[in-house]
């Protein structure tokens, strides 16, 4: 606790506490073990090519025995052998991480892909793309995962991006920037659709609504960008840019009750209300759930609040924080710790650590801005904090002179997932970097398994 200062993290005592994960556009994955991960990444996984071009994997998600992983690239490596594989490919998820025949080739950006419950011969995808193995679809499909053809049944047009998928009770919950979807226009940005059909299905009627406006914003429209079901399938957390969720003002974040029906949760906090720089109107990227539901992580982007200046650092804007998961208004945060303006873009948590992941380059860094300030600790490209509401210390290295895990810091990991075995993370190939924990070859995926 020797960091743990009043303008670096703001809680008290060190504890550690049960915790479970949920990557960005998250799914409800499996109990995890203890933890940590190991900083140690396995080896054979396979990873993003060099193409000469950036590309991108954006969610990995795993279904039986099998990863899944989507984003935006053409060719995969593994086992010294380059495979064609545009925008969504899959792999054993075991060693030797064998990658598979399957190869659907869809023609752009996949952004999401979900299953529903323990059905993975479908799977459903969503981004913007107009192709799925030459059938003409339009942002979303149901795609079969041993031919990888489109399934006709299901509806496949989204009027705009999707950008996230999760099944949740027998419903698909789309969120995105479409204002219709498989002929429905009652549920913009946000829709649950029929598993089977693809239809609106009726469960929630959020009518959401609204952007960020203040002085010097940037170009902001509403969506809904990611989401987390919560460990026990009653909640859901769900990020964007929105002013009104189902009559309630919310920005941000907001927390929507899942049962017979869907309502939005009492929880809130003000401090989702602050703006940060005129950059970056919308600044949570993801968020993640404790195994009790009593804390919810979030990491954000956003450099520092808009129209602020001088030290030190404060808000939501680039950190990791913690919240209580109780469902009221007017929550504060537990802890919060500060990368000195540089991105987060994702999160995780099981029982030792809470794993975030983005470009940042420091922890601790409340008093500087894109450079290392007085109390700063070097975590390129990831870093682990204690969990907990009195969480939020830096898991560091034996020597105490950076955090325990690093990884080439890129565009930034855009989501992490954990299983029972380990902690998945999706990255790019920026520059060529390919390094986590140490160990190169690893662009676009780096897994990070339990100690046996």
């Amino acid at each position: 606790m020797r960091r743990i200062a009043r303008w670096q993290v703001s809680s008290g005592v060190c504890a550690v506490v049960g915790a479970i994960a949920v990557g960005m556009f998250g799914l409800a994955p499996a109990m995890a073990q203890a933890g940590p991960v190991s900083p140690t990444p396995a080896t054979g996984t396979p990873s993003l090519a060099s193409t000469g071009t950036t590309e991108q994997v954006r969610q990995l998600v795993q279904c039986g025995s099998t990863m899944y992983a989507v984003g935006t690239f053409t060719q995969i490596s593994w086992g010294g052998k380059t495979y064609p594989r545009n925008n969504v490919f899959s792999f054993s998820a075991t060693s030797p991480f064998t990658i598979t025949g399957w190869n659907p080739n869809v023609n752009g950006a996949v952004n999401s892909i979900a299953f529903n419950g323990s059905n993975c011969s479908d799977a459903y995808i969503g981004g913007q793309f107009t192709s799925v193995g030459g059938t003409a679809v339009k942002n979303i499909a149901e795609i079969d995962t041993t031919s990888g053809s489109v399934a006709p049944a299901f509806g496949h047009n989204a009027s705009g991006q999707v950008e996230t998928l999760l099944a949740v009770n027998g419903h698909l919950l789309t969120g995105g920037a479409f204002t219709s979807i498989n002929g429905s226009g009652a549920d913009p940005y946000y829709a649950s659709l029929s598993p089977a059909t693809g239809k609106n299905d009726g469960y929630l009627h959020l009518s959401i609504s609204g952007h960020y406006v203040y002085p010097g914003v940037g170009n902001n429209t509403t969506k809904v960008a990611n989401q987390q079901l919560s460990p026990d399938g009653s909640r859901v957390l769900v990020e964007g840019v929105f002013t009104k969720v189902g009559g309630k003002s919310r920005q941000q974040i907001f927390m929507l009750n899942v049962g017979a029906s869907a309502s939005v949760a009492a929880w809130n906090s003000s401090e989702f209300n602050q703006h940060c720089s005129h950059g970056h109107p919308s600044y949570i990227m993801a968020a993640a759930w404790s195994p009790d539901q009593n804390t919810v992580y979030v990491a954000t982007t956003g450099a520092r609040l808009s129209g602020s200046s001088g030290f030190p650092l404060t808000g939501l804007c680039d950190v990791v924080a913690a919240f209580p998961g109780k469902r009221d208004p007017g929550l504060t945060h537990e802890w919060i710790n500060y990368t000195g303006c540089d991105s987060l873009f994702s999160v995780a948590a099981d029982a030792s650590a809470v794993y975030v992941g983005g470009h940042e380059r420091w922890a601790y860094n409340q008093l500087a801005c894109n450079q290392a300030g007085k109390g700063s600790v070097p975590a390129p490209g990831m870093g682990a904090f204690t969990p907990g509401a009195s969480g939020g210390t830096l898991m560091e290295n034996s020597s105490g002179t950076a955090g325990l895990y690093s990884k080439s810091r890129g565009l930034g990991a855009d989501d992490m997932l954990i299983t029972s075995a380990g902690l998945w993370i999706a990255s790019d190939n920026l520059d060529n970097l390919s390094t986590c924990g140490g160990v190169s070859g690893l662009a676009g995926i780096c897994f990070l398994p339990y100690p046996s």
